[in-house]
């Protein structure tokens, strides 16, 4: 009884995330109490219905609560870093170095700074700056849609190989699901394959001609925006290798480039300029979306702890028979169903026991959750993000796009799997 009552709130509290803008209720919200909900159910249980799972139960929150946190500082850390490198200009460097008349180059730039990026800023971060950059490059409504759309898809490719690309690669990092450098190591070409795919298509059915430049003027860079902005890229990149060289959890790496970057624009801006100093730049930080990822989180952790999760993969491996297919059919959920707490449930239905550290299992889903989310607009937050700020429709997107975004998703796991077979 207590188990049905648990999986009736968390599928209510799902359907609320899911119908946000209908309902108008915060997702947040929703899945704040949508974990509170659920832990209370537990907690029910042991006073009508005790067992050996149900004294440990304060335990296990525990536990539970400590890995999400992790995730949760992290993810304040990395963002904190990438609205400095923003709030100086410093992605304004980026933009003067694309000088080109060619629709068909330009298209292919975007795309691979866009790929390039991700893996170091973030997936929602780089989404933004890049989504930001084009009014300034582009005029033309149709064209922006089309190099819109393949921000998207690089974006989430980009974020696929990577341990702090998305959230879902930071998840299976921290986890110990994955290792940086395997990720790396085994996930680029793939997630390059399902980029240049959909590249390649749009770069024939986009329209020919000169380029019509924005006549909006750049943004100038603020006072010590070029060092915020390297020190930021370097602060970045090195978490992997911090974490690495130390052994110390990944967050700790995020919090000695956030220290730094705090010393310095602190420095550069004792006295004038406060708006450009940490105490403000905090207040810009989305906050909500951290609140989304603790309440799913510990949700998702009411069901692991309730050995619901674990009667699922049972369920799925005597079904399906092969976790190549199930991880497949997870990407392809993405598209529909957020994927945080997809990639959470599936961590709880496989332990590391059976499936360890940089196993196939964990790589494909780290690429298929993180890719799958290009083939509908909704499924991923860059296209959350891009289809608010240039106004993509959604039926447009799925006709336009849809598509190549699904030929680049097959075209990747087909390239993982050939990989996987003859070279590792």
């Amino acid at each position: 009884m207590f188990e049905y009552a648990i999986i009736i709130i968390f599928i209510i509290g799902y359907a609320a995330i899911a119908f946000e803008h209908t309902i108008g209720i915060n997702k947040a919200a929703s899945a704040l109490l949508t974990a509170v909900l659920c832990w209370s159910v537990l907690a029910f249980q042991k006073i009508f219905a005790p067992n050996e799972l149900s004294h440990e139960l304060s335990a296990r929150f525990g536990e539970h609560l400590q890995g999400t946190a992790e995730i949760v500082f992290f993810l304040i850390g990395a963002m904190t870093i990438v609205e400095l490198m923003q709030s100086h200009g410093g992605f304004q460097m980026i933009t003067r170095c694309i000088k080109t008349s060619n629709k068909r180059t330009l298209l292919w730039t975007i795309s691979f700074i866009t790929f390039f990026l991700t893996p170091i800023l973030g997936l929602l971060p780089t989404a933004i700056v890049m989504v930001s950059l084009l009014p300034q490059l582009l005029e033309n409504r149709e064209d922006r849609l089309i190099f819109s759309s393949m921000i998207i898809l690089a974006a989430n490719a980009g974020g696929a190989w990577s341990p702090i690309g998305d959230v879902t690669t930071t998840m299976l990092w921290i986890g110990g699901q994955v290792s940086a450098f395997g990720l790396i190591k085994k996930l680029f070409l793939p997630c390059a394959v399902c980029m240049i795919i959909p590249l390649i298509y749009f770069s024939f059915t986009i329209k020919k001609g000169p380029i019509e430049i924005s006549p909006k003027p750049p943004e100038e860079l603020a006072i010590g925006g070029k060092r915020v902005f390297f020190l930021g890229l370097l602060s970045l990149i090195s978490i992997p290798v911090f974490a690495v060289l130390t052994g110390l959890p990944p967050v700790v790496g995020v919090f000695l480039g956030l220290g730094t970057l705090w010393l310095l624009t602190d420095l550069l801006h004792l006295a004038h300029r406060p708006h450009l100093r940490i105490q403000n730049i905090l207040s810009k930080i989305d906050l909500t979306s951290i609140l989304f990822f603790l309440g799913i989180l510990l949700a998702i952790a009411s069901l692991d702890t309730a050995g619901i999760l674990k009667k699922l993969s049972l369920g799925m491996d005597q079904y399906f028979q092969n976790k190549d297919i199930i991880a497949t059919l997870i990407g392809l959920s993405s598209a529909i169903i957020d994927n945080v707490p997809l990639t959470a449930a599936t961590i709880g239905m496989y332990p590391l026991a059976t499936n360890p550290i940089d196993s196939k299992l964990w790589e494909l889903l780290a690429y298929s959750v993180g890719t799958g989310g290009s083939i509908l607009i909704i499924g991923s937050a860059a296209g959350v993000v891009v289809m608010g700020a240039e106004k993509i429709d959604f039926m447009w997107y799925l006709k336009k796009v849809s598509l190549p975004a699904l030929l680049g998703y097959f075209a990747g796991i087909g390239t993982y799997l050939l990989i996987y077979r003859f070279f590792i």
